[in-house]
């Protein structure tokens, strides 16, 4: 898996293939066209509402294909160039740090 170059609709065609939906099921749950499907399977990225409706229908977390991708290629600490707020209203994810264990 490539998680530097992630093509959403690529693996979400190919999950399909592999759990065998069929496409009027996908059709019925989207409520869209054959060719509404197709566009999806051919988008490098996607709304993430969309491919929340996704992950529901597949039974599967497409999210963290990008939580890897932040996991592996973050910028490190030392080169973070983003001010730091004292007034947070996000949690901070870092990513784990094993040198000092």
């Amino acid at each position: 898996m490539d998680f530097k170059n992630i093509n959403i609709g690529e693996l979400i065609s190919l999950k399909v293939k592999e759990d065998n939906i069929q496409i009027d099921r996908i059709q019925n749950f989207f409520k869209c066209e054959h060719h509404d499907i197709l566009k999806m399977y051919q988008s490098k990225s996607l709304d993430s509402e969309i491919l929340l409706k996704w992950c529901k229908l597949l039974k599967y977390d497409f999210f963290r294909l990008y939580s890897h991708h932040l996991i592996l290629y973050a910028i490190p600490d030392g080169m973070n160039y983003v001010k730091k707020s004292e007034n947070r209203n996000f949690n901070i994810f870092r990513k784990s740090n094993f040198d000092n264990i």
